[in-house]
Formats: structure tokens, sequence, C-alpha cells
């Protein structure tokens, strides 16, 4: 199981994640269904994304799915971005930054500390005040599930709270 955060090459004032969500969606679909992965948390924000997969016993292949889902993605959008010398003579576009971050999960500690990670994002880069307002992750899915309250870390935003009143795990 890994954490991997994927980043739009043009981060700045970038808001085609959000926008291009449903696209985004059935690219994750369609890699999905081809080579299966579980998702175990996901967030979506203008300019990049956090997820928390696994991959079946035997398989690795992270990479491969990230270059499907990010060409899916890509070849679904009208080519009017701007394009290095380099991304032009290899024939890439200049939506997605090349690399992605991966960390392998290591135990029940970490990861909950990258579940947590990855639904505090939004308040942490300033798009809500509130962990439920955003719309795009999974975080509603923890909430129905009993995982977080509602309000997690709403109390202080810049402390971070969780539902205990202490720090959220790690951040």
């Amino acid at each position: 199981m890994s954490q991997i955060s994927v980043n739009l090459l043009e981060r700045r004032n970038n808001r085609l994640l959000v926008e291009q969500i449903d696209l985004l969606r059935l690219s994750v679909a369609k890699v999905q269904q081809a080579h299966p992965f579980a998702i175990h948390a996901w967030v979506v924000l203008p300019d990049h994304l956090h997820c928390i997969l696994s991959l079946p016993e035997g398989d690795s292949d992270f990479p491969l799915r990230w270059r499907l889902i990010k060409s899916h993605f890509s070849r679904a959008l009208p080519v009017n971005e701007r394009r290095s010398q380099t991304r032009l003579r290899h024939g890439e576009r200049g939506i997605w930054q090349r690399h992605y971050w991966e960390h392998l999960i290591r135990d029940e500690q970490d990861y909950r500390h990258h579940i947590d990670y990855v639904h505090i994002n939004p308040l942490k880069h300033g798009h809500v005040t509130r962990v439920a307002d955003w719309p795009y992750s999974t975080f509603h899915r923890y909430v129905a599930s009993g995982v977080y309250p509602q309000d997690w870390c709403l109390r202080d935003p810049l402390i971070f709270r969780d539902s205990n009143n202490s720090k959220c795990a790690g951040i």
C-alpha cells in the first residue's frame, strides 16, 4: 500500500483537476477496471492530488497505472497548454509533472497518519475552512462510516484538531 501525490506541471492558478473532475474520475475508473487497485483515500485539489492505493498481491506496478491515468486524462483534453521544446520533441503533453511522489505505508500508525494527511489537504492549502466542505475527497465516505466526525479539525484549523481534541495524527 502506498500514499501517492501527483501534480500538474503548471500549478500556479491552475484549476484543471477540479474543473475536469468527471474526466479524472472516468480516467481512474477505466484504468482501475483494466488494472485493479483499491482506493483507501483520495483527495483532488485544483492542481494536484493525493491518494492511498493498494494493488493486488504480487503486483507492484504503480507506474503503469499512473501513466495510463495521466494519458487517458490528457488525451481527452484539447491541446492548448504550453509545451517545452523537449516535450514537443518527445511528443509529450504539458499537463502533468513527469514524476510523482510515492510513500510505502509501513504500519497501521503510518496508514492513519497518511489517511489524515490526504483528508486535511484542502484545509491545509486554504481551499476551505472545514474539511467537510471540500467535495472531491473520500473524507465524506469516512464520515459516513464513522471514522471521522463531520466537524473533524473544525475547532482550530491552525492546530488541526481531531475528534479527541488532540492534534490531528501527525499533522
